[in-house]
C-alpha cells in the first residue's frame, strides 16, 4: 500500500523544519521576523503549516543557509548523466 503525501503534510513538514532551524539558532519568532522583514504572525503561520508561500519558504531557507539544498532537489542537471534511477 502506497502512502499518500498531501499538500497539508508537506506544509506541516516545512513548518516543523522552520521551527527546528529557528530554535537551533536560538532565535525567537519575533527575531526571525525582524531579520526577514516579515511579521511574527507570518513566521507563526509558517511554523504551524498555514499560509506557507514559496517566497516565505525561500527567505527562511536562505536565512538558514539551506537554499542550496532546496535548489538541488529541483536541479535536474545532476541526474542528466544517469542511465537509470534504479
Amino acid at each position: 500500500m502506497l502512502d499518500i503525501i498531501t499538500i497539508k503534510d508537506v506544509k506541516m513538514k516545512i513548518g516543523e523544519w522552520c521551527k527546528k532551524q529557528r530554535i537551533e539558532h536560538e532565535a525567537s519568532q519575533e527575531h526571525l521576523a525582524l531579520e526577514l522583514n516579515m511579521s511574527r504572525l507570518t513566521i507563526q503561520q509558517l511554523e504551524s503549516g498555514k499560509n506557507v508561500t514559496i517566497d516565505t519558504l525561500l527567505k527562511v531557507a536562505n536565512h538558514f543557509n539551506s537554499l542550496p539544498a532546496i535548489y538541488q532537489v529541483f536541479d535536474t542537471s545532476a541526474s542528466d548523466n544517469l542511465d537509470s534511477l534504479y
